[in-house]
């Protein structure tokens, strides 16, 4: 679809590295159909979008935002007072009333609810996307004021009220993944051939109960082991910790094991993966899904109605992945799932028949026609 027009987007959704990369992915198809797009970005100065926003080179505004918790704690007061005003506060209408966008989208997050509430009242087009089953608060706040609510589980429109305005996308995923071959990536990160590559990671934030069942992985199977190497992104909230326990496991001796606190080239990463251990979050599934990538999910147990658990539970009951709880991997259960893997190419090769079943690649030319159809209307 051609597009004559310099459009003016602001994109905002923040905290974690969930709810930022699909905004930093909308950006991606946006500059793709109108290269001459102005794009800026809204969050909040303790997000992960502090670190990833500018190191792709958009501007970032900040707003003043905090997760609302089922408790009535000083700083849940606090958060509930934001929730009421921030939308209307001069800072956050002052980045209306000065960049003048033509369109307004979210990514989910508190981090979101302020400028969308703002420009909704403003009478701004205005879109928010949700890539899990469940809506989160703010999405669910924002669906009587938003013209769209995009969604990645068809499911979900069962749970929002305003079914008029929801349309089902996909998940908006950056255009790395599925642009490499695992040959070409495995030579870019000089990788040989005959060695098995496995990538883990627990989220942006990190998360200790799989930073430690990793760091035992890599002491009993990846150690001194000439056929594996295994790079892990241990999250920057607790990297210094965690870095501590890999050192005092003295892993550090070994070149094959790799402990950083985040993968910012994750395409490339992934696409020489012949195994990946990660949390069960949407966009990382529609990520190993598009890749074809054999996985050994480790759900979040902390995230609202257990919704990552199922979401692994759907690929697993479909042979699609292998799903670990949190609460087994004490009992030495990660370790069993990566032995049995690495030594079943067949399997492996089964799951990524299985999981690519699971991938959406028409989700961004979908959001593409979303935006241009707001904008024009």
């Amino acid at each position: 679809m051609g597009w004559c027009f310099d459009m003016r987007v602001l994109l905002t959704g923040g905290g974690t590295a969930g709810h930022i990369n699909p905004a930093l992915a909308i950006a991606e198809t946006i500059k793709q159909n109108d290269p001459h797009a102005v794009i800026e970005f809204v969050g909040i100065r303790t997000g992960k979008e502090n670190d990833l926003v500018p190191r792709e080179g958009y501007k970032l505004h900040y707003v003043e935002s905090m997760g609302i918790r089922r408790s009535l704690s000083p700083a849940n007061i606090k958060a509930l007072w934001l929730a009421l005003t921030s939308p209307y506060a001069r800072a956050t209408v002052d980045i209306i009333k000065t960049f003048k966008p033509d369109i307004v989208i979210g990514t989910g997050g508190y981090a979101c609810w302020p400028i969308m509430a703002a420009a909704a009242r403003l009478g701004i087009p205005t879109a928010v996307h949700e890539s899990n089953a469940l809506p989160g608060l703010a999405v669910k706040r924002l669906q009587g004021r938003v013209d769209r609510i995009w969604i990645n589980f068809e499911k979900t429109r069962e749970l929002l009220r305003a079914d008029d305005r929801i349309v089902h996308v996909g998940n908006p995923l950056r255009r790395g993944f599925g642009a490499i071959s695992r040959e070409a990536a495995r030579r870019q990160l000089g990788i040989p051939s005959r060695k098995k590559l496995i990538l883990s990671f627990g989220g942006s934030l990190g998360a200790e109960a799989v930073n430690r069942a990793v760091i035992e992985l890599m002491r009993t199977q990846v150690a001194g082991n000439g056929e594996l190497m295994h790079v892990h992104a241990a999250g920057k909230r607790d990297f210094a910790a965690s870095e501590e326990l890999f050192k005092r496991a003295r892993l550090k001796a070994y070149p094959n094991c790799f402990w950083v606190d985040y993968i910012y080239d994750m395409p490339l990463h992934m696409a020489a993966a012949d195994l990946v251990i990660a949390r069960a979050g949407a966009m990382t599934l529609s990520e190993l899904a598009l890749m074809k990538k054999s996985a050994v999910l480790i759900p979040s147990p902390y995230v609202a109605d257990n919704h990552q658990y199922k979401n692994a539970k759907t690929l697993a009951d479909a042979g699609a992945a292998v799903l670990v709880e949190e609460s087994a991997l004490p009992t030495g259960a990660l370790t069993d799932a990566v032995v049995r893997l690495l030594a079943d190419g067949r399997e492996r090769g089964e799951m990524e028949t299985r999981i690519s079943a699971f991938a959406d690649e028409k989700a961004n030319e979908r959001i593409w026609k979303e935006i241009v159809g707001l904008v024009k209307k």
